[in-house]
C-alpha cells in the first residue's frame, strides 16, 4: 500500500504513521501512571484514616434510598452521598459535589444504562455514629467518622467501601482558589526540635499538573482544573477478581503492587505487548469477584480515563511470609483490595450482589443491556484482509471458497476500497459496480462488510465533509475551531458522536440513496474509533477538545467508540425500516457496547503468544457483558507459519466472533494457499463451526434473554470448584462444551482439566470422568473439545456454502448422558435475520430431555408462533450402557413406528437413524429393553 502524503508533519507523527504500517508498539507513546498527574496523585495515596465523614444530622430517608452530606474535614468541602437499593439484588452509591461550580459529566441514561434502574425497598435505622440500611438479606453499615460503608450478609462481610481511607474527590474550583496547607502540615519534619522560632511559611501548596500538563510535547490545558475522583473497595474473603477489560493479560487479575495500575483508556495500541496492565482499545469498568461461596460485581460508571490498583493479601505475601504462616498454622482469609480513580466525572458505582455468576450477569445486563441476537451469518465464518484489491479479486475469492468446498458467510473490504479514504465511497477504478458486486455475492447466500471510520477527510470538494462543516458536526479544539487531526486520509476531522443529532445524521448515511453502491446485504465495520489520531497525544484526541454540551474530551473519551458503533447499528436498522438486524464490528468498546454488535481484540500479531492470550482476553470481555467478541485469526501483523495459522483456525472456530484478517504487508493466507494437509484441517475446523451453528445460535439467544456469556470461564459453570478459578487456557461454551485449544508450537499433548462429571470427546466419544487432569494426545488435526455428560447439543451436518442456505436442513441431536443416564438441551429457531422474533414472537424454542430411556421434545415457550420445515434425521446417544431391543418414535402428529438403529458396546454408543419428525413438534423417542 502506498503511504499517505505527510505534509508539514513532525518526525514523531511520521513515525507513528509508519509504525501503524509495519512495527511493534512503542511503549513510550503511552503514559505510565507517573506521567499522568491525576493518576500519580491517587496512586501515591497511602491507606489511613479518611478525611471524609458523614454528617449524621443530614440523613434524609426515602422509600428506596437515603442521602447524607459528606464533609472533607481538611478543606471543609461538602459532598452529597446517595445510597439506593435497586431491584434484582443491586445497590447503587453516588457521591457528587453538594454545591458544584459547574456540572460534571454523567453518561446520559439510554446510552450506557439502558434506562433508569428500578428502585427497590430499604429499611433504615439511625444510631449515634452509624446508619444501618436493610436491603433484602443484606445489611449496609454506614460509619460516620471516618466515612465507610460495609455490605454484610448474615455475619459475613462481603464488600467494604473506603475501608483504606482512599476516597478523594477533587472539587470544582477556579484558578487562583489555591488551597493552603495547614501550618502543622507545612512545618512537618522541617521544624527542628527545640527551635522555638521556627514557623511555617503559609505559601500556596498547590501540586503540579493541576491546571496544565504535557506529554511528549502535547500540552493539555485544564480550564476546569483538577476534577479527579477516587475510592477504594475491599473484597474480604476473595482471592480472585476478573474483568475491567481490555488488557492483554490473564483472566484472573494480578496484583499491581509495585507497578502501574490497570489502565482503562481506549487507545490504538497496535501489536500490543502481553501480560501487562497497559490500556488497549476498550474500557469496561466492571469487576467480578468470585469464591466458593458467592460471586459479586462492582460497576464503576465513568467514561473518563480510569486506573485500577489491585492488591491481594495472598499473592502479595513474600515466599518467606507464606512459609512462616504455614509453620504457625495461620490461615487468614484472603482479601483483594482495589483502588479506582478517574480523571473527571462523579462517583457512581453499582454493587451487583449476585450471589451466583448467572445472577451477576443478569444484574449487569439489566443495567447496561445484553447482546441482541445477531443475524445467523454474523456468527459464521468471515474472510477479511487489508485489502482485497478490486471486484475481480472479490469474485475470485468467492469462487475459491466454493472450489475448495469451504463455507464462508461474509467477505470484507478494508480502507483501500474507498475513493481516497473517503468513507461511504468506492474507488471507481477498482470497484466500478459495487452494488452489482454485493448483490452477486448475496445471491449465493453471503454478505459483504465495508469499513467506515469516524474520521472524515478534510476535502473541500467532498459533499459529506462540506455538509458536516456547514452543520457544525465536528469535534472542536480547545479554541472552539474544528479539530484537525491526522489519520488514514491525512488531514481529518472527527464527528462529534456525543451529540445525538450527529448520531442521527450519521445513521442516515447508511441509506442506499446516500451510500451509493450499498444495499441491504452490505454491513459495517467501525475501526479507529478510540478515536485514533496519529499526531495526537498517545495516538488519540486532545483531552481539552470540546464536545456537544460543552464537555471536554477527557470527560467522554471512553464512550466515544460506543457512540460510533451505536450510530452505525441504528443506521443499518433504519435503512430497513426497523425490520432487519444489524451487524457492526467495533474496535473501541465501553460498558453497553454489547447492545450494538461485535468487537475484536485489535491489531494482534502472528505469534503463538498472541494466539494463547486471545483466550483470556475474550473471556475477560465475556464476563463483562461483551459476549460477541473474537481475535483476528492468524494475527494481524506478520506472517504465521502453517502450523500457527492452522491452530489459530481451530481455536477461533470455538470462539464467538470468527474472522480471519491480516495486514496489507502480509502474505495472502487464504486456506487454499497452504499445503494440502493444512488446508484440509482448516476446512474441517470451519465446517465444524457450521455444524454447530444451531448450538451457537441458541447460546446467543440465551445470552440476550439472561445476560450470560456465550464463552465462559470454567468457574462460571463450576462455581465451587476452586481448581478452575485461575484457569484461562480452557473454557466452556454455554454449559455443554469444554474447549482446550492447542496454543503451543509442536504440541503432542495438552493437559486438560475435567471438572466433576462425565465428559465425552466429540470426535470419538471417549469418556473422561472428573474431577481430574488428563494428558490428551493431539496431532495437528486434533482440537480437544468435550461434551459434558448431561447435555444435548443440536447440530446440522449438511454443510452449505453459507449458513442461511441450510436453514431448512435436518438436525442431528448429540445426547451425552450423565451418571444418572439423563441429559438436557434446547434449540432456538427463527428466521435468522429480522426482528420478527421480538415484534411478532415468530420463533421456536424447544427443549430436549432424555430420562428413563426416553428422549422427549417439548415446547419451552408457548408464545412462539414460528414454524420450520426442518426435521430430525439422526440421534446419537453416548454413554448408553445397554443395547435396546427396539427404538420407537411417536407423537401427537406421528403414529408410533420403529426406527433403525445401531449400537456399539465398546463405545456405549447408540445411533438412531431417520426419525424424520419435525424438530418443532412434540414427540418422544423411546428405547425398549
Amino acid at each position: 500500500m502506498a503511504l499517505p502524503r505527510l505534509p508539514f508533519l513532525s518526525l514523531t507523527t511520521i513515525l507513528v504513521v509508519l509504525s501503524h504500517l509495519s512495527t511493534a508498539v512503542d511503549r513510550s507513546n503511552f503514559k505510565t501512571c507517573d506521567q499522568s498527574g491525576f493518576c500519580k496523585r491517587h496512586h501515591n495515596m497511602q491507606p489511613g484514616a479518611s478525611a471524609y465523614e458523614a454528617l449524621m444530622d443530614t440523613l434524609d430517608i426515602k422509600e428506596a434510598g437515603l442521602t447524607m452530606t459528606l464533609l472533607n474535614a481538611k478543606d471543609s468541602v461538602k459532598f452529597k452521598l446517595e445510597v439506593s437499593g435497586l431491584s434484582g439484588g443491586m445497590v447503587r452509591m453516588r457521591i457528587t459535589e453538594l454545591e458544584p461550580l459547574r456540572p460534571r459529566y454523567e453518561p446520559p441514561v439510554g446510552d450506557t444504562l439502558v434506562s433508569e434502574p428500578e428502585l427497590g425497598g430499604i429499611t433504615v435505622e439511625k444510631k449515634s455514629d452509624q446508619v444501618l440500611v436493610g436491603y433484602n438479606e443484606y445489611q449496609l453499615v454506614i460509619q460516620a467518622k471516618p466515612f465507610r460503608l460495609d455490605i454484610v450478609e448474615g455475619n459475613t462481610l462481603i464488600l467494604s467501601v473506603n475501608s483504606k481511607g482512599l476516597l478523594k474527590f477533587e472539587h470544582s474550583r477556579n484558578k487562583g482558589d489555591v488551597e493552603v496547607k495547614k501550618p502543622e502540615e507545612q512545618a512537618g519534619e522541617e521544624a527542628k526540635e527545640g527551635d522555638e522560632e521556627t514557623k511555617p511559611d503559609p505559601q500556596p501548596a498547590e501540586e503540579p499538573d493541576l491546571w496544565e500538563e504535557s506529554f511528549k510535547g502535547h500540552a493539555d490545558t485544564k480550564p476546569n482544573g483538577p476534577t479527579s475522583i477516587g475510592l477504594d473497595f475491599a473484597f474480604p474473603g476473595f482471592e480472585h477478581v476478573y474483568g475491567i477489560p481490555e488488557h492483554a493479560d490473564s483472566l484472573a487479575l494480578k496484583s499491581t503492587k509495585g507497578g502501574d495500575p490497570y489502565r482503562l483508556y481506549n487507545l490504538d495500541v497496535f501489536e500490543y505487548e502481553l501480560y501487562n496492565p497497559m490500556a488497549l482499545y476498550g474500557s469496561v469498568p466492571l469487576m467480578l469477584a468470585h469464591n466458593v461461596e458467592r460471586t459479586i460485581g462492582l460497576f464503576w460508571l465513568n467514561a473518563a480515563e480510569t486506573w485500577v490498583d489491585i492488591s491481594n493479601s495472598k499473592a502479595d505475601k513474600s515466599v518467606f511470609s507464606k512459609v512462616v504462616d504455614f509453620v504457625k498454622g495461620d490461615n487468614d482469609l484472603p482479601e483483594v483490595d482495589t483502588h479506582w480513580f478517574s480523571e473527571s466525572g462523579i462517583i457512581d458505582v453499582f454493587f451487583l450482589l449476585g450471589p451466583y455468576p448467572d445472577s451477576v450477569f443478569n444484574q449487569y445486563g439489566s443495567l447496561t443491556g445484553t447482546t441482541p441476537l445477531p443475524p445467523l451469518f454474523a456468527i459464521a465464518y468471515h474472510q477479511s484482509r487489508w485489502n482485497y484489491n478490486d471486484e475481480e479479486d472479490i469474485k475470485r475469492l468467492d469462487a475459491m471458497f466454493d472450489e475448495h468446498d469451504i463455507p464462508v458467510d461474509a467477505l470484507w473490504l478494508d480502507i483501500e476500497h474507498t475513493e481516497g479514504k473517503r468513507y461511504f465511497t468506492w474507488d471507481k477504478t477498482k470497484f466500478p459496480h459495487p452494488d452489482d458486486m454485493v448483490r452477486n455475492i448475496s445471491k449465493k447466500g453471503r454478505k459483504m462488510v465495508t469499513i467506515i471510520d469516524p474520521h472524515i477527510k478534510r476535502d473541500d470538494g467532498w459533499e459529506l465533509h462540506k455538509e458536516a462543516q456547514s452543520k457544525a458536526l465536528y469535534v472542536k479544539n480547545k479554541d472552539g475551531n474544528e479539530y484537525d487531526g491526522w489519520c488514514w486520509p491525512g488531514s481529518s476531522s472527527y464527528l462529534d458522536f456525543v451529540d445525538p443529532s450527529v448520531r442521527e445524521w450519521w445513521a442516515d448515511r447508511f441509506n442506499p440513496t446516500l451510500y451509493e453502491g450499498s444495499n441491504y446485504h452490505l454491513f459495517t465495520w467501525n475501526d479507529m474509533n478510540e478515536p485514533s489520531v496519529f499526531n495526537g497525544p498517545e495516538v488519540t484526541m486532545y483531552k481539552d477538545n470540546k464536545h456537544f454540551g460543552g464537555w471536554e474530551h477527557r470527560d467522554v473519551h471512553n464512550i466515544y467508540g460506543l457512540y460510533v458503533q451505536m450510530s452505525s447499528a441504528l443506521g443499518l436498522i433504519k435503512r430497513s425500516d426497523n425490520n432487519e438486524r444489524p451487524f457492526v464490528l467495533s474496535r473501541a468498546v465501553f460498558a453497553g457496547s454489547q447492545r450494538w454488535g461485535a468487537i475484536w481484540t485489535g491489531d494482534n500479531t502472528a505469534e503463538w503468544s498472541h494466539l494463547k492470550i486471545s483466550v483470556p482476553m475474550i473471556l475477560s470481555l465475556s464476563v463483562t457483558g461483551i459476549s460477541f467478541s473474537g481475535a483476528d485469526v492468524g494475527g494481524f501483523f506478520r506472517n504465521p507459519d502453517n502450523e500457527l495459522l492452522t491452530r489459530w483456525y481451530q481455536a477461533a472456530a470455538y470462539q464467538p466472533f470468527f474472522r480471519a484478517h491480516a495486514h496489507v504487508d502480509t502474505r495472502r493466507r487464504e486456506p487454499w494457499l497452504l499445503p494440502t494437509e493444512n488446508k484440509q484441517i482448516i476446512r474441517s475446523a470451519i465446517r465444524a463451526r457450521y455444524s454447530l451453528l444451531p448450538f451457537w445460535y441458541t447460546l446467543f439467544y440465551q445470552g440476550e434473554t439472561s445476560g450470560s456469556p456465550v464463552m465462559r470461564p470454567l468457574w462460571v459453570v463450576f462455581p465451587k470448584d476452586a481448581a478452575t478459578f485461575a484457569m484461562d487456557d480452557q473454557y466452556m461454551l454455554g454449559n455443554a462444551l469444554l474447549v482446550h485449544p492447542v496454543t503451543e508450537s509442536g504440541a503432542t499433548s495438552v493437559s486438560v482439566y475435567f471438572p466433576e462429571g462425565i465428559w465425552y470427546d466429540i470426535d470419538n466419544y471417549k469418556r473422561f470422568v472428573g474431577p481430574k487432569t488428563e494428558s490428551i494426545p493431539v496431532t495437528l488435526s486434533k482440537t480437544p473439545v468435550f461434551q459434558r455428560g448431561g447435555a444435548v447439543i443440536p447440530r446440522k451436518e449438511r454443510i452449505r456454502r453459507a449458513a442461511n442456505l441450510g436453514r431448512y436442513d435436518p438436525y442431528t441431536l448429540i445426547v451425552c448422558l450423565d451418571k444418572d443416564g439423563t441429559a438436557y438441551g434446547d434449540l432456538y429457531i427463527d428466521d435468522y435475520h429480522t426482528f420478527r422474533y421480538k415484534k411478532r414472537e415468530e420463533f421456536i424454542h424447544r427443549a430436549f430431555l432424555f430420562r428413563d430411556n426416553k428422549l422427549e421434545n417439548k415446547n419451552v415457550d408457548m408464545n412462539g408462533k414460528y414454524t420450520t420445515k426442518s426435521s430430525l434425521e439422526r440421534v446419537v446417544i453416548a454413554g448408553l450402557k445397554k443395547k435396546p431391543t427396539k427404538v420407537e418414535v411417536s407423537g401427537i402428529f406421528y403414529k408410533a413406528r420403529a426406527l433403525d438403529f445401531s449400537y456399539s458396546g465398546e463405545k456405549y454408543l447408540l445411533v438412531i437413524r431417520l426419525p424424520m419428525v419435525n424438530i418443532g413438534d412434540d414427540w418422544t423417542i423411546a428405547l425398549e429393553y
